[in-house]
């Protein structure tokens, strides 16, 4: 089991230098091309993927709860908010999440950061 993951443009990039150093499958909006996207292309274009979306951004968070209250599936958002959370922790979450969980698990979820 791995999920891969797609990091929102909003993400230091020290977490997703720190979860490749984890060996964990991680694409960056900026290196898909796709950093002056709006959240809800976003979001379209992890789902496209099959990767779980990572966010610090509550725009992000609030586009994820509409599509879950409508129905529309996702492959899952992972929010952790910006001042709630430290580097290392995000990343050792992260891994957890990344290596134990499946996609099938995660769809239209919306999980928050840190874990408790």
């Amino acid at each position: 089991m791995s999920v891969g993951l797609y990091m929102d443009h909003h993400v230091p990039a020290a977490i997703t230098r720190g979860l490749r150093r984890c060996d964990v499958d991680v694409l960056t909006a900026e290196e898909d091309g796709a950093a002056d996207w709006d959240d809800e292309r976003l979001l379209e274009r992890a789902t496209h993927l099959g990767r779980i979306i990572f966010t610090q951004d509550d725009d992000l968070l609030a586009i994820g709860r509409q599509w879950q209250h409508s129905g529309r599936e996702f492959a899952g958002i992972v929010y952790a908010h910006q001042l709630r959370i430290t580097i290392g922790q995000a990343i050792r979450d992260l891994e957890v999440i990344a290596k134990v969980m499946a996609i099938e698990e995660l769809t239209s979820l919306i999980e928050f950061l840190p874990i408790r």
